[in-house]
């Protein structure tokens, strides 16, 4: 399943974190979101549904 985040920001770091996974499989997850958070100044709200979406998708992998 497939959840669309609302916000832009948010929207832009799904796509970011998606194409360094893409380029790297064996990047660091949790390297990756907080990367994406600093860079698409998410707020906490967003972070945590970023954080939890990502982990999600990994898993299901």
């Amino acid at each position: 399943m497939t959840i669309m985040p609302k916000g832009e920001n948010l929207r832009k770091a799904v796509k970011w974190i998606s194409e360094r996974r893409k380029e790297d499989a064996s990047v660091n997850i949790a390297q990756l979101l907080d990367e994406a958070c600093v860079q698409f100044n998410l707020s906490p709200k967003d972070a945590d549904f970023l954080a939890r979406n990502i982990k999600n998708e990994s898993l299901d992998e």
